[in-house]
């Protein structure tokens, strides 16, 4: 049966392989220097690859990932300032990097070493297990003959350094190894009693060695460096198992004071990387909103070239903040970059897509732009006023049409096109000044013919359709006035023109009616067939008129106004209806007349 210090032992060396394995899952990176140009990486990795240490994986990932994090970053940057300086990215060619290469060289190199070495030490592992067990063989030999183990102290001390001097062994076989070995090492010193007093010294010995661990095990706990002190701790451990047993009485004391040293290093580690831990879960936080940010920046639309680039900044300042987080947790940190640096470069793919449209877009537009500024130029010294305005108006509808082009050639093109454009219109102006003049006095004349008309129109009595005629005919002879001026006097022609007709047409219907009903009696002295005959010819007339009117009514259905205004043709059409209108009634009134004649006869 194994005693209580032995038992304390073995839950020491399980306590230290549970630590040991914590801190290898985590998998820390004790080098913590920050590598700014692929050159640094690249160095380092040339350092490792001639060094007769063995690789630490750790690190070997770490230098891998921030090589191609830069690396990417440059190749992005080369591309970006290809396209903003016109280039075309179809065309873009990725220049072999001679820095990949050489880092492709030496992880290749890298990882054949580890190889190698892990090889070794497999096989090191192996022969030192064979080693130690022939060494429990012959402390065991020596712990079950107890006449013999006086003799043989100095032989199991021998074989005691033999032990300390071989180091590791295969780790699924170092605990049951520790195990049988501090059985025999134990049964021997409690048969030693031969040389009690050698034992005695030796028991004395272990003590102070022991204490001298617990005091380095107590003082580690002032260390800074959380991962230092833990390595520091694991060689005190393997020193503290190569140390012979202490007196039996102290052995469960010792044991108890350097594992509550180690217990307070072991926490301080492992809350450590539960720091750590909780740090890089943040950092994975942070880094998947910022993927969603670009994704969905991503997603949205681009109406123009000032969205891309506004959209495009706003990346730029996300990738910047991307690299002010440290790393995410190993098993996803490849992954979330690998995320982070698709939706970039989904991104800017399809921004590059649309610059490219854009600049063919441009260079269809700039031509025509060009077309443009030509025909503009060709007609600046004409002096065909109307058709040349006409032109020019035209193309300057047209210009309103063709799409952007860039802003300074853009600039340039519209000064020219505009300087021809005023060259011709400055000259019109100047030209058809004289014009206006004449145009003004004609205002004038026309105005003061419709002040007579109006003068008519309150004076019915004095109108006659000579004098209305006359004015008409004077109104007709003026020329041009100002086209502003044009649909408010028409108006105003017209309007006046109609009143007089109205007063004229009812004025000569009733003179015309009375002049017919005082020659009446006249036709009526002549008998009845007379009156019957003039009924007759009235009502003839009447229908006549009234078939007129319908033709009239009918044509005036397939003419259209060419405003609201309307136009001179349907305005004379609308007379010459309401003057068939009148005598309709004139007609109808006579009728009636003659029908008032026969009743009293």
């Amino acid at each position: 049966m194994m005693d209580s210090q032995e038992n304390a032992l073995l839950q020491g060396a399980q306590e230290e392989q549970n630590v040991e394995q914590t801190a290898a899952d985590v998998q820390p990176v004790e080098n913590t220097k920050v590598y700014k140009t692929k050159q640094e990486v690249v160095e380092r990795l040339k350092e490792i690859a001639a060094s007769d240490e063995a690789p630490v994986k750790d690190e070997i990932d770490l230098l891998k990932t921030v090589f191609y994090k830069l690396h990417i970053a440059e190749r992005e940057a080369r591309l970006k300032e290809y396209i903003d300086g016109g280039g075309n990215p179809e065309t873009y060619q990725v220049v072999p990097d001679q820095d990949e290469e050489t880092f492709k060289a030496q992880m290749a190199v890298i990882r054949e070493k580890r190889a190698q070495i892990m090889q070794q030490q497999e096989a090191e592992k192996q022969a030192n297990l064979e080693k130690k067990l022939e060494i429990i063989e012959k402390i065991k030999a020596m712990a079950t003959s107890p006449d013999e183990a006086g003799k043989s102290y100095n032989e199991f001390k021998e074989l005691q350094q033999q032990w300390k001097d071989i180091k590791n062994v295969p780790a699924d076989k170092a605990n049951e190894l520790w195990r049988n070995y501090q059985l025999y090492v134990e049964q021997f010193y409690d048969l030693l009693k031969l040389n009690s007093e050698a034992r005695e010294y030796d028991f004395k010995k272990n003590l102070e060695m022991k204490t001298k661990l617990c005091e380095a095990a107590e003082k580690l706990a002032d260390e800074e460096d959380v991962i230092s002190a833990f390595h520091q701790l694991q060689e005190l451990h393997q020193q503290y198992r190569e140390i012979g047993p202490v007196a039996k009485e102290l052995r469960e004391e010792v044991w108890a004071r350097f594992k509550a040293a180690s217990t307070v290093i072991n926490k301080r580690h492992q809350q450590h990387f539960e720091d750590l831990r909780a740090k890089e879960e943040e950092n994975l936080a942070r880094k998947t909103a910022l993927c969603e940010k670009v994704e969905e920046l991503g997603k949205a639309e681009n109406k123009g070239a000032a969205d891309w680039e506004k959209r495009s900044k706003e990346i730029i300042d996300i990738q910047n903040e991307w690299k002010t987080i440290g790393f995410a947790p190993q098993k996803m940190n490849v992954k979330i970059f690998e995320r982070f640096r698709a939706a970039c470069d989904d991104f800017f793919g399809r921004k590059a897509e649309y610059f490219k449209a854009l600049k063919v877009t441009f260079s269809e537009n700039i031509e025509k732009k060009k077309a443009l500024v030509e025909k503009a130029q060709a007609l600046a010294d004409s002096t065909d006023w109307k058709a040349t305005s006409d032109k020019l108006i035209a193309l300057q509808k047209e210009w309103k049409t063709v799409g952007m082009v860039p802003k300074k050639l853009g600039d340039q093109l519209w000064q020219e096109f505009l300087g021809a454009c005023n060259k011709f219109f400055e000259a019109r102006n100047a030209a058809g000044a004289g014009q206006r003049n004449e145009e003004h006095a004609n205002l004038e004349k026309k105005k003061g013919i419709i002040e007579q008309l109006k003068a008519l129109a309150e004076n019915a009595a004095e109108a006659t359709k000579e004098k209305v005629q006359a004015l008409t005919e004077e109104y007709n002879k003026v020329g041009h006035v100002p086209y502003k001026e044009k649909d408010k006097l028409y108006e105003a022609y017209h309007e006046v023109l109609d009143r007089i007709y109205k007063e004229l047409n009812i004025s000569t219907k009733r003179r015309r009616l009375n002049d017919f009903k005082a020659n009446i009696k006249n036709v009526a002295k002549r008998g009845e067939e007379a009156l019957d005959n003039e009924r007759g010819r009235l009502a003839r007339r009447f229908e006549q008129l009234k078939q007129e009117i319908q033709t009239y009514e009918n044509n005036l259905g397939f003419l259209n106004a060419s405003s609201k205004k309307g136009n001179s043709l349907i305005d004379e059409m609308n007379r010459k209806v309401q003057k068939l209108r009148d005598d309709m009634e004139l007609v109808k009134q006579k009728i009636k007349a003659i029908d008032s004649e026969n009743k009293d006869n």
